[in-house]
């Protein structure tokens, strides 16, 4: 039978065939580290969850709540741009809750993208990034992620061969996977680059507020004078405040844009239940400790798993921001691509990673590993990696034997 067609245009999904390995094995009966979904493994803090329970008794908020937002959740999220980016916004007009920033942008795709319609977007990248696009009939053109000099000259030679001109540029910074971070100078770069050829700018900004420089925060692109003509920012609070499943985030900037978006949403949904929205409002409107604990945890973590996997033989550069870690594939097994290597770890060594491959081509020869575990687990994590490697030769004998009999 044949595929409906936005169906075709989507590829298997890559982290499916990791995660059925993992429920195999875990059903077999091994004890897999979990380090593959981004996946925050911290309890909402008590004081949010508490404010939500007390909402909820109330039957006024069991009815259909605003799709754009509560009013109160708007203007706690433009307080939040503040001050924490000194950006200043209308709560009515520049800022919409979403439901997380994924919905956000496969919304904001809808609500701006014509067939055909070209979208520069980084590769390696958190696939909804393209694939919101292309279910809405979208064209994606692949560009360079790294946050210095060498973005701008593949950006201009893809605006000027690309037919039609390009519409949108997508920048995530701090970067799932890479886990790259910009700098403002850069953002200013990017804000004239689009005024001068017209791009709308969607920034994601999910991990704003999960960075390890406590002098050097990660910046909004909003911050850059005039940046608000052309660009929208899309946020969300499952990381920072250990929400994943509440499904809260927020697009902002671009009054056009996010009145584009605010549109498409009121027809597809009726917004987050209100009591979810209060108790976000209550979280944004706290005093910032219970984000500054969350980012100490991940940095505990992310210490521990560069520590204990570089003594393992497998080298993980410290990321900065986010919580991943972008590691290359140990050399010996490069050959294998990113799905094959991440299958192995499972089977030989019980850890879960996300294969590279998953956030397009250009990430095959990495693996993205998620600070979701606690740090004794990473350390455990490490004998199961160093023990896998020291017998890296008769692992790979076997796979080239078993390869060679298909």
């Amino acid at each position: 039978m044949e595929e409906f067609h936005k169906v075709r245009r989507l590829p298997q999904y890559v982290f499916e065939q990791v995660n059925r390995l993992k429920a195999s094995a875990r059903a077999a009966g091994a004890d897999i580290i979990d380090l593959g979904m981004g996946n925050p493994d911290l309890p909402t803090p008590k004081a949010i969850v508490d404010k939500l329970c007390e909402v909820v008794q109330d039957p006024r908020t069991h009815r259909y709540s605003s799709s754009k937002g509560i009013p109160g959740l708007r203007r706690a999220q433009a307080a939040y741009y503040a001050r924490r980016f000194g950006v200043k916004l209308n709560p009515d007009t520049q800022v919409v809750a979403t439901l997380g920033s994924k919905e956000g942008f496969a919304n904001m795709a809808q609500a701006i993208t014509a067939p055909g319609d070209v979208i520069l977007c980084p590769n390696p990248t958190y696939p909804i990034h393209a694939f919101g696009f292309l279910m809405a009939g979208g064209v994606i053109r692949s560009m360079n992620v790294e946050p210095d000099d060498s973005f701008f000259g593949p950006l201009e030679r893809a605006v000027r061969h690309s037919i039609p001109k390009p519409l949108a540029l997508i920048i995530n910074y701090p970067s799932n996977p890479t886990a790259h971070v910009a700098s403002l100078d850069f953002y200013k770069d990017v804000i004239a680059f689009a005024k001068k050829h017209e791009l709308i700018v969607l920034s994601d900004l999910a991990y704003s507020e999960i960075y390890f420089d406590d002098n050097n925060p990660p910046p909004s692109v909003l911050e850059v004078p005039g940046a608000i003509d052309v660009a929208v920012e899309f946020t969300s609070m499952s990381k920072t405040f250990s929400m994943p499943g509440w499904r809260m985030g927020f697009a902002v900037g671009n009054e056009r844009l996010i009145a584009a978006l605010t549109r498409v949403k009121s027809y597809l949904d009726y917004g987050a239940f209100t009591p979810i929205q209060v108790a976000a409002t209550h979280a944004l409107n706290g005093d910032g400790s219970d984000i500054a604990e969350v980012r100490n945890v991940y940095r505990r973590r992310r210490d521990v798993m560069v520590d204990t996997f570089g003594k393992a033989g497998f080298e993980v550069p410290p990321p900065a921001a986010t919580m991943f870690a972008w590691a290359k594939i140990p050399e010996k097994f490069r050959h294998l691509g990113s799905l094959e290597f991440s299958k192995l770890l499972v089977e030989k060594a019980d850890i879960a990673v996300a294969p590279g491959i998953g956030f397009g081509e250009m990430g095959d020869d990495y693996v993205r590993l998620a600070l979701v575990e606690n740090e004794h687990r990473i350390r455990q994590a490490a004998r199961n990696l160093k023990r896998f490697l020291s017998s890296a030769d008769e692992t790979m004998h076997n796979v080239v034997s078993l390869n060679a009999h298909r």
